[in-house]
């Protein structure tokens, strides 16, 4: 991937008004954020590249609520449950995860992001339905 691509990857996300977006392939792994202020124009905050893995952004922090916590959307974008229509889904109401168990896919733009739970516990509810359009920081998952 070259600048001209990672530029037109800005561009798009500034277009979408994404506050996040990741690409990956064989040889390039790239993950985008830029924080929203009131009185500046918003522009990217970080840019990773290279192969190695990237880190996860805080963002989708999990949040303690009033039973437990709930794992939040780290981006706007479409959710899925599963890699695809005919697969098992991620996580079931039950399920133990671990920090790093993916437990959906959100997309945006056309990029598919895997997304971690980052915290360890027992999902007890999964609080939107597959396919449904999910806004920045929006409760996707309780856990205890």
């Amino acid at each position: 991937m070259n600048l001209e691509q990672v530029d037109s990857l800005i561009e798009k996300m500034e277009r979408a008004s994404l506050t996040e977006i990741s690409y990956k392939d064989k040889d390039v792994d790239i993950k985008l954020k830029r924080e929203l202020t009131p009185a500046a124009a918003p522009a990217p905050q970080t840019v990773q590249t290279q192969s190695a893995p990237a880190a996860q952004a805080p963002a989708k922090e999990a949040q303690p609520e009033d039973e437990g916590l709930v794992v939040r959307a780290p981006m706007v974008g479409t959710f899925y449950k599963a890699p695809s229509p005919e697969a098992e889904a991620y996580v079931k109401v039950g399920d133990t995860v671990s920090s790093t168990s993916v437990v959906c896919i959100l997309e945006a733009m056309k990029l598919f992001n895997e997304i971690q739970a980052e915290v360890s516990g027992e999902v007890t509810e999964i609080l939107v339905d597959d396919g449904d359009m999910v806004e920045y920081n929006q409760p996707l998952f309780k856990l205890r």
